[in-house]
């Protein structure tokens, strides 16, 4: 998750060796934020006055959401002490306010108009139930709306998991590899709305991002998935890990002959709405 992203997931409590790079991450911010901007533009609120974005990341895509509703109180979210730093040039007394919070336990003060929750929810296990006690908050006419990465089976996390599970790195990162199940498919998002007693608008998208530069797609992966598998390992591990992953990254998505690699990003869009 323009001239910004939102890292989201940054919302879900991390340890120090895996702390949050807001420059690392932003340099894809137009690739991340697109996703972000095609979720809100489908939230029809017309004049919310309370709206939350649950893993704000460094707070600029945060604070688009005064822009679009200009009468609403807008807070983020996010565990990350380096992403809320940034996010503080942000802030707008009165307007768009940050704070320090769990995704998995943060609760607002009263009721919601818009919550917004952008690349979050994959870190979290059974969120499923997370976006239900999340629905409970809308106030009527409220929309709750979520994007998730839908690429888990894609090379950039198959060859990861499959890595981390390999006799080499099992013992380390078998427990770190990522799910390929760590979200569900789009009826899954609609069963979960509609569950709740919301209308569910439910899509996916899947974006054609046009990298460049040495090894990009290993560039785009080091502040998200990679991120808390170097984390696990020492020095002269991660550097060999890397390297392994590096060369099968090259080999799924080549560079094409005027230096540019392709990188096809599957994401699952849901939004509900509360009655009236």
């Amino acid at each position: 998750m323009t001239g910004s992203a939102n890292p989201g997931h940054s919302a879900v409590g991390t340890s120090r060796a895996a702390a949050w790079d807001p420059a690392r991450y932003l340099r894809f911010a137009g690739e991340r934020a697109r996703p972000f901007l095609d979720l809100v533009a489908r939230v029809d609120a017309e004049a919310p006055r309370t709206v939350v974005d649950l893993g704000c990341g460094e707070g600029a895509l945060t604070a688009s959401l005064a822009q679009r509703w200009p009468e609403a109180s807008v807070v983020g979210v996010d565990s990350s002490d380096t992403m809320l730093a940034a996010a503080a040039a942000h802030a707008v007394p009165c307007r768009v306010a940050f704070a320090a919070g769990d995704v998995r336990d943060w609760e607002p003060s009263g009721s919601v108009d818009v919550l917004v929750s952008n690349a979050v929810l994959h870190w979290v296990p059974g969120h499923d139930r997370l976006m239900a006690r999340w629905a409970g908050w809308l106030a009527p006419g409220g929309r709750l709306a979520v994007q998730v990465p839908g690429n888990f089976r894609a090379p950039t996390h198959a060859v990861l998991t499959e890595l981390c599970r390999s006799p080499r790195w099992s013992s380390q990162l078998a427990a770190a590899a990522p799910d390929p199940d760590a979200v569900l498919s789009p009826a899954g998002y609609y069963d979960v709305l509609t569950g709740a007693g919301l209308t569910a608008d439910v899509w996916e998208t899947t974006y054609l991002h046009v990298l460049t530069g040495d090894d990009p797609v290993l560039a785009w992966v080091r502040t998200t998935v990679l991120r808390p598998v170097l984390a696990l390992l020492g020095e002269d591990d991660a550097a060999e890990l890397t390297d392994a992953y590096a060369a099968a990254l090259r080999e799924a998505y080549p560079q094409r002959p005027d230096g540019t690699t392709l990188l096809p990003f599957r994401r699952v869009f849901a939004v509900g709405s509360r009655p009236s």
